[in-house]
């Protein structure tokens, strides 16, 4: 079974558009959107809901009113301001760490622990197999967990299915979702764009890539629209001896598939040919 991941290094490359356009021509495949913090896949995909799931992580405090005698206690020991005293102790969750701090201190035993509820997760058909997504609650932390169990839940359904390939969505950036996204996968796709930002994260995804051994080659996005920088970013992939797989031109079909909620794969379009010739070409780069 070959994992492709599809990163960018920064947003608004168009990778999920890329992901979309690939989950329309590749074949026995499960796929996973792990960009849980702002998941989109579903919007081109249109899925199905199968399943769906709580995603509990961590610690929030919980005030027994009945017990709580106002003393004040925990509202001092708060280093994060999370607590204030309206008659009884009150718990702000969208401050509260869960540090458990003020558990401890409570003379009274009002204050206890309870699972922080901040997300869900899905298992979904969509017209072009199966796939797994997430989404993280608004103002809520640990997305590299969620990541996680995400790609847990995708490798289960590929497992089951038999699936040949399994094609992810990952997160945008170089942090602890895309660190958590990556591991396991046998290619990464980086999707770049010709802009001086695009050519510096293409860099620091490419690093990231090289520090956990994972094979990377690249694509240029919308590389017509400064045939200078995509002129460095093809000499820079030289340099480093990463292989280029190709340059999608700009295309106003894009765009309007998007807003009908299709793949460009669905058109006949030179962006949807051009990343067809992608897919041939990872093909044998999944054989290298």
């Amino acid at each position: 079974m070959k994992e492709l991941i599809v990163l960018s290094g920064k947003g608004g490359t168009g990778k999920t558009t890329i992901v979309a356009a690939l989950a329309a021509l590749m074949p026995d495949k499960v796929m996973a959107d792990c960009d849980v913090d702002a998941a989109d896949l579903h919007l081109v995909l249109n899925p199905q809901i199968r399943e769906s799931h709580r995603f509990l992580s961590g610690i929030k405090a919980k005030v027994d009113e009945d017990a709580c005698n106002s003393c004040g206690k925990c509202l001092k020991a708060c280093h994060f301001k999370a607590i204030r005293i309206k008659r009884t102790a009150r718990i702000d969750e969208l401050a509260c760490e869960g540090c458990g701090v003020c558990i401890h201190i409570c003379p009274t035993k009002a204050i206890s622990a309870k699972e922080n509820d901040c997300g869900a997760w899905h298992i979904s058909d969509t017209s072009y197999g199966r796939i797994v997504h997430a989404q993280l609650d608004i103002g809520e932390e640990n997305s590299g967990k969620l990541v996680s169990l995400v790609k847990m839940q995708v490798r289960k359904q590929a497992e089951a299915q038999k699936a040949r390939y399994i094609l992810i969505d990952g997160p945008p950036g170089i942090g602890c979702p895309v660190i958590a996204s990556l591991s396991g996968t046998t290619l990464a796709l980086m999707v770049t764009e010709p802009t001086m930002s695009g050519l510096h994260d293409l860099k620091r995804i490419a690093g990231l890539t090289a520090h956990f051994k994972i094979p990377f080659c690249v694509c240029i996005n919308k590389y017509d629209l400064n045939p200078e920088i995509s002129g460095q970013i093809e000499t820079w992939c030289r340099e480093q001896h990463a292989n280029l797989l190709g340059k999608i031109p700009f295309d106003p079909l894009v765009v309007e598939s998007l807003v009908a909620g299709k793949s460009i794969s669905e058109y006949d379009s030179p962006a949807s040919d051009a990343i067809s010739a992608i897919w041939q070409k990872l093909q044998l780069a999944f054989k290298e």
